[in-house]
C-alpha cells in the first residue's frame, strides 16, 4: 500500500498471541495485510477480535483509510515533527492531504479549519503544547503555500486567511518567543514584511458545537472544486484559424493578440501573401464579420462564439473562402529541408514549456470536476491539444504530399524524428508521431510503405513496440521508468491512470473521506514531480524552426484525410 501510514504502537506490535484491532475515533486506522486485501477499504472503527492464524496482523504499519476532513487534519497536525525531519510516512500523508484536499473541501473550508486548529484558549492548556500546536499549523501553511506557489494567488479566501494568521502570529510572538523563527520563515515564504500587512478583520471562529455539523456538511460533497478565475490578457492559448472547414492552423498566441499578428502567422504558414488575406469570424449561423488589423482577434471570436477563418481578397476586396485543399496544391514540402534532430529538439523545447507549466492540481481538477472547468486545467489542456495536433500534423503532411518519392522521404523523416524525440526523453511527441504514422489513412498507403528501406521499417517496429498497450502499457512504463529526468511523459496515459483510480473507488465511504483512494491518486500525480526533478535546459533556439513548430497546419477531419489518402493512392 501507499504512504500516509503511521507506526504501530510498540505495545501492540510487540506482543504475541491474539491481537485485537484497536478502536479509534476517526480517522480510522486498520492493519493492512498485503496478502489479504478483501477488507482493505473498510472505514469502520473495529473493536472485534480477528485471528488470521498466522502473522497477518504482525504488520508494522497502519494506513489512514478514511475519516472526516477535520479529524484527518487533526491527525496530520499531531503527527508533524517540528525540529527533526519528517518521517517518510508523515511527509507523504501531508503531501497527500495538500494535493487532494480540494476533492472534499474548499480552500475557504481549509482556511477556517486551520484557524480553528490554531489555539486561542491559553489558560486551559500547557504553554508548551499551545506553542507547539501553533507552530505545527504554521508549518502546514508554509508547506501548502510552497506546494501551490501561484496556483491560489487570486483566491480571496486564502489572501484573507494569510493576513489573518500572520496577524495572529505577530500578536503571539511576544508571549511565545519560540514563534519568532517561524514568523521569519513565514515572512520569507509569503514575501511579506510587517509594514506591508494591512489590518484586516479576523475570521470569526465558529462555536465548537458547530464544527461537527460544518464538517459533516462538506464531507458529503465531492464537487467542491472551485474555479481559479478567468484568463488574463498575457496568457497564451492555442487558437484555431481555419483555412477550410476541415483544416486549420493552430496558433499559440496571447489572448490580447491582434488580428494582424494572427494573420501574419497564418499567411507565412500557408505560404500566401498576407496582403491578399483577411481574418473573418464566422458564427454557427453563417454570419461573417471581417476583423480589422487592430481588433483583438481571440477576444472577438470568444464574444461571438464563432470560428476564425482566413479568406482571400480579390481585386474588389470581396472575401472568398478557400476551397478544400485548393490552397495546398502548389505547397512546397518544407520539412524535407529541415534537420531531423533540430526539429525534434524544437518539438521538445515547445513541449517542455507546456509540460513544465502544468500544476499537479490540474490533474485533480481534470479528473474530479464534472463541469470541465477549463480555467483550472488550461496548461494541461494545452499539452493534450498539442499531442493531438502533432498526430494530425504528421498525417496531414504525408497525405498532402502527392509525389510518391517525396512521400517516402517524409515517412522516413518522421520515423527519425520519433526516434530523436525518444532519445530526448520527450514521450509525448514520440507517441503522437508514432500514432500519426499509424493513422488508418496513412497506414493504408501500401505503395509508400513498400518503398521504405528495411532499416527504417525495423526502426519503426522497435518504436511501435513502446506504444504497445498490452499488459497496461508495460513496455512504455518500463522504458519510461529507466529514463532519467527531466523527461516528458505521455500525458493521456497518466490521466488514464488517475481516472482509473477515481472511477474504480468511491471518494466517500459512509460519509467519510476515502483517504486511501486519495493517496493513490496523489501518488500518481506526484510522478510529474519526478519528471521535473532536474530542470530542462532548452537547446539553442532555431529561429527559422520556431514558427514552423509552434504553429502547426493540420486537417482535423478523418473523412477529409481518407479522401486525400485515396486520391494519392487509389484503392486497387
Amino acid at each position: 500500500m501507499g504512504s500516509g501510514r503511521v507506526r504501530v504502537p510498540e505495545a501492540l506490535a510487540g506482543r504475541g498471541g491474539e491481537r485485537p484491532l484497536p478502536t479509534f475515533d476517526v480517522p480510522y486506522f486498520k492493519y493492512i495485510d498485503e496478502e489479504d486485501e478483501e477488507d482493505e477499504w473498510s472505514s469502520r472503527s473495529q473493536s472485534s477480535t480477528e485471528d488470521d492464524s498466522g502473522d497477518s496482523l504482525l504488520s508494522d504499519r497502519y494506513v489512514v483509510v478514511s475519516g472526516t476532513p477535520e479529524k484527518i487534519l487533526e491527525h496530520l497536525l499531531s503527527d508533524l515533527h517540528l525540529e527533526a525531519a519528517q518521517d517518510k510516512e508523515t511527509e507523504t500523508l501531508l503531501d497527500d492531504f495538500l494535493l487532494t484536499y480540494t476533492v472534499f473541501m474548499t480552500t475557504d473550508d481549509l482556511c477556517q479549519a486551520l484557524l480553528r486548529q490554531y489555539p486561542f484558549i491559553k489558560w486551559k492548556e500547557d504553554e508548551t503544547d499551545v506553542s507547539c500546536r501553533k507552530r505545527k499549523v504554521l508549518h502546514l501553511v508554509s508547506q501548502w503555500t510552497s506546494l501551490y506557489k501561484d496556483w491560489l494567488h487570486e483566491d480571496e479566501h486564502l489572501k484573507q486567511f494569510l493576513k489573518t494568521i500572520y496577524r495572529n502570529v505577530l500578536d503571539d510572538v511576544y508571549e511565545y518567543p519560540i514563534l519568532e523563527k517561524d514568523l521569519k520563515e513565514f515572512q520569507k515564504i509569503l514575501g511579506m514584511h510587517r509594514r506591508q500587512i494591512t489590518v484586516v478583520s479576523l475570521f470569526p471562529p465558529p462555536h465548537p458545537s458547530q464544527n461537527k455539523t460544518f464538517f459533516h456538511q462538506f464531507s458529503l460533497k465531492e464537487n467542491w472544486l472551485q474555479h481559479r478565475g478567468t484568463m488574463n490578457e498575457t496568457e497564451e492559448i492555442f487558437c484555431r484559424v481555419y483555412i477550410t472547414e476541415h483544416s486549420y492552423v493552430s496558433v499559440k498566441a496571447q489572448v490580447s493578440a491582434s488580428a494582424q499578428e494572427i494573420l501574419k502567422i497564418v499567411a507565412e504558414k500557408i505560404q500566401y501573401p498576407e496582403e491578399e488575406l483577411a481574418l473573418v469570424t464566422v458564427t454557427f449561423s453563417g454570419e461573417k464579420q471581417e476583423l480589422q488589423p487592430n481588433d483583438l482577434a481571440i477576444s472577438k471570436s470568444f464574444e461571438s462564439s464563432s470560428r476564425m477563418f482566413v479568406y482571400r481578397k480579390d481585386l474588389t476586396d470581396s472575401l472568398n473562402p478557400f476551397a478544400e485543399n485548393e490552397e495546398l496544391q502548389q505547397r512546397s514540402v518544407r520539412i524535407l529541408g529541415i534537420n531531423t534532430w533540430d526539429l525534434a529538439l524544437e518539438l521538445t523545447n515547445f513541449d517542455w514549456s507546456l509540460f513544465n507549466a502544468i500544476h499537479e492540481q490540474e490533474l485533480i481538477y481534470f479528473t474530479f470536476s464534472r463541469q470541465g472547468s477549463a480555467e483550472n486545467t488550461e496548461n494541461l489542456s494545452l499539452l493534450l491539444q498539442r499531442c493531438n495536433e502533432v498526430q494530425l500534423w504528421v498525417a496531414t503532411e504525408i497525405l498532402l504530399c502527392s509525389q510518391l518519392c517525396k512521400r517516402v522521404q517524409l515517412v522516413k523523416k518522421f520515423i527519425k524524428i520519433a526516434a530523436h524525440c525518444k532519445a530526448q526523453r520527450n514521450l509525448n511527441s514520440f507517441f503522437a508521431i508514432v500514432m500519426g504514422l499509424n493513422t488508418a489513412s496513412v497506414s493504408r498507403l501500401s505503395q509508400t510503405w513498400e518503398k521504405i528501406p528495411g532499416k527504417f521499417k525495423k526502426l519503426f517496429t522497435e518504436l511501435e513496440s513502446l506504444t504497445d498497450p498490452s499488459l497496461n502499457h508495460k513496455a512504455y512504463r518500463d522504458a519510461f521508468k529507466k529514463m532519467k529526468s527531466p523527461k516528458i511523459p505521455f500525458m493521456p496515459l497518466l490521466l488514464k491512470d488517475v481516472t482509473f483510480i477515481h472511477e474504480g473507488n468511491k471518494t466517500f465511504l459512509d460519509n467519510l473521506v476515502n483517504f486511501e483512494k486519495l493517496h493513490m491518486i496523489a501518488d500518481t500525480v506526484r510522478s510529474l514531480r519526478h519528471c521535473r526533478n532536474n530542470q530542462f535546459v532548452p537547446s539553442k533556439e532555431h529561429h527559422e524552426l520556431k514558427p514552423y513548430v509552434h504553429h502547426l497546419h493540420v486537417i482535423d477531419n478523418q473523412q477529409a484525410l481518407f479522401e486525400l489518402s485515396h486520391r494519392i493512392e487509389p484503392r486497387v
